[in-house]
């Protein structure tokens, strides 16, 4: 008879805290069986939650949540942390259309302070949380719990600066799997590190304290330079303080895969009552060896058989045609050079970096930095192109306008996962790109809708001199099947169903074109004639376009981008300066949209070729 697991115990944060230590290893065992078992059904962040297993049930073990706000940055390593407040019957659902979401989401449980999918914020969200506990005389800790990628990103740096200065309960826990910022040296190291996350090294040290301060006239001295001593031997031993610099009390390094010396660290900094910052040193991957040896390629998985590992699909992209084409630009133009921050692999590049290495730049998760250090190679005579996916694009939207579009310089943004990009959900859907890229001057912005196309959009970026500041967006996967039969060479193309121009025209952009090809034969057999416009530049809008579109009576937009700033209200202030007297009707987004799959979310949207058949037929009805 099969033993009984632990996990299904577990129904909250309190069920942990009663946990042997034996137990603790047991139900560390049975959690990372859960998770290779679910993500490999559904796909997700793998080694990342493995490694956060014990640090999670540290944290839960330690702290009163929801009391105690525990903030995850971006938030792909909480799935532990789900499993264990209560979502453990419904973990089978994460990332599935009405499932749990693969980030921390506060509607979906009281545990998950803050919504998270972006990194380098958790910092800032905790003392905004401290802050406000402590003005309302909460005496509960923030904490924020960071991976050392995120670290590269310049915003923890401003809110490490700022919470350094606050008298506030916050904890910063950094999950170090990979680079060290403050590296352990020889034996004496750690045995110090041991010895100073026992709470009997702090109930010595504050004794101590206690006394030596209760001796007239040279106690508050003695102890000023036990302290100054202490500070000055770490120093030697660890070659970093930074974090003690900015204000912080720093612990650590400590094993972040042993939860007693955990539990001691964590039970520490939160008595201190002063911001605290954790080093804990994790395994990217922990328990299951494939992800242990390749934790790159196990840190977001599609579906993939457990017992053999997943394989890297090598067919065709977006990203990995894009990532070819660009190489081959730059075979025959050294100016070429390509950015990517931290996501080389993700947009394609590892193509460009075998052949031209000397000339890519992965400037970290610093996606400000990468556009504004574009803007100074473009100044300086080189042609870069920053590939990043479009939910990412938003951080550097200052950049794009002060450094890039006001000073005129020519640096071409490869805009990866545009549109709809499914089971990561709200946080990073690429649907906002094109309202905000829209509204900067002097930018030009392409759609393609297949692999042809973008590699035409690509080399005109390039090689137009006419063009400054420039964006090429693509959706995320392969092209349609059937791309190559209405390929445009130029920037649109018009699409008829007879002999002489329909009563109506249905535009869009992008991959939706083939949803509105499907939909136009769909209508035609219910004898509604439907002409279709396909836009590739889709800004600055030709004049040519609109003269072609203001010969229709009724025309239909689709977008799978936000329908506020979209490329449909452009067209139409166009239209009604030529004194367009027609009818018009715009299928957008309105608002987030949630996880689930792709094809999901554009019938949910009534963007697939069924849906907007559904829509021109019921609204021509109407009209009739």
């Amino acid at each position: 008879m099969a033993r009984k697991r632990l996990l299904d115990s577990i129904d909250s944060p309190s069920d942990v805290k009663k946990l042997s230590a034996d137990q603790l290893d047991r139900l560390c065992a049975e959690i990372r069986e859960e998770l290779i078992e679910t993500i490999s059904k559904n796909g997700g962040h793998l080694a990342s939650n493995l490694g956060t297993v014990e640090l999670t049930l540290a944290l839960h073990r330690v702290f009163d949540s929801p009391q105690d706000k525990i903030v995850w940055d971006v938030g792909h390593q909480c799935y532990t942390h789900k499993l264990i407040t209560g979502r453990r019957d419904s973990f089978h659902t994460i990332r599935k259309k009405d499932g749990l979401s693969g980030f921390p989401k506060p509607y979906e449980s009281e545990h998950d302070a803050f919504v998270a999918g972006h990194s380098s914020t958790s910092v800032s969200v905790a003392l905004g949380m401290a802050q406000a506990m402590r003005c309302q005389g909460d005496k509960h800790t923030a904490v924020a719990v960071i991976g050392d990628g995120s670290m590269t990103g310049g915003m923890v740096y401003e809110a490490l600066n700022n919470a350094g200065r606050s008298m506030c309960n916050l904890v910063v826990v950094l999950n170090d799997n990979n680079m060290s910022i403050s590296k352990n040296v020889g034996a004496l190291s750690k045995y110090l590190t041991d010895l100073r996350t026992k709470p009997a090294y702090f109930r010595l040290k504050d004794f101590v304290e206690r006394v030596l301060l209760k001796i007239p006239l040279v106690g508050k001295r003695l102890c000023e330079t036990i302290w100054r001593s202490k500070r000055t031997l770490k120093y030697m031993l660890y070659k970093n303080t930074m974090f003690e610099d900015f204000g912080f009390v720093y612990l650590g390094p400590v094993d972040g895969h042993d939860i007693q010396k955990l539990t001691d660290v964590l039970e520490r900094a939160k008595q201190m009552h002063c911001p605290v910052f954790v080093h804990v040193n994790t395994v990217k991957g922990k328990g299951y060896s494939y992800a242990e040896e390749n934790p790159g390629a196990y840190h977001g998985v599609s579906q993939f058989d457990a017992k053999v590992g997943t394989t890297e699909d090598v067919e065709a992209n977006f990203s990995s045609v894009f990532g070819r084409t660009l190489s081959k630009l730059a075979d025959k133009n050294d100016r070429i050079c390509a950015i990517t921050a931290a996501m080389k692999y993700g947009t394609g590049l590892q193509y460009f970096s075998t052949h031209h290495k000397n000339r890519l730049y992965d400037v970290g998760i610093a996606e400000e930095h990468a556009v504004a250090f574009a803007a100074g190679l473009a100044k300086a005579g080189m042609i870069p192109v920053f590939a990043v996916y479009s939910t990412f694009l938003q951080r550097g939207y200052d950049q794009i306008v002060h450094d890039v579009a006001l000073s005129g310089q020519k640096i071409i943004l490869a805009v990866d996962r545009a549109g709809i990009v499914g089971d990561d959900g709200e946080t990073h859907q690429g649907v906002f790109d094109v309202s905000f890229l829209s509204a900067v001057p002097g930018l030009t912005i392409y759609s393609p809708s297949n692999y042809a196309e973008l590699r035409i959009c690509l080399h005109e970026a390039v090689s137009n001199g006419n063009i400054h500041g420039c964006a090429v967006r693509y959706p995320r996967g392969k092209q349609h099947g059937e791309a190559g039969s209405i390929t445009a060479v130029k920037g649109h193309l018009l699409c008829t169903t007879g002999d002489t121009l329909a009563d109506i025209l249905l535009v869009s952009y992008g991959r939706l074109i083939y949803e509105c090809r499907e939909a136009a034969q769909l209508l035609r057999e219910k004898g509604i004639r439907v002409d279709f416009l396909k836009l590739v530049q889709i800004k600055p809008i030709e004049n040519s376009v609109l003269d072609e579109m203001i010969a229709y009576r009724k025309i239909y937009f689709v977008e799978e981008g936000m329908q506020s700033g979209g490329i449909a209200e452009h067209i139409l202030a166009g239209l009604e300066e030529r004194g367009f007297t027609g009818k018009y009707h715009i299928r957008a987004i309105q608002d987030f949209v949630p996880h689930q799959s792709v094809t999901e979310a554009l019938v949910s949207l009534g963007m697939d070729a069924q849906g907007l058949c559904a829509w021109i037929e019921e609204t021509e009805r109407f009209l009739s």
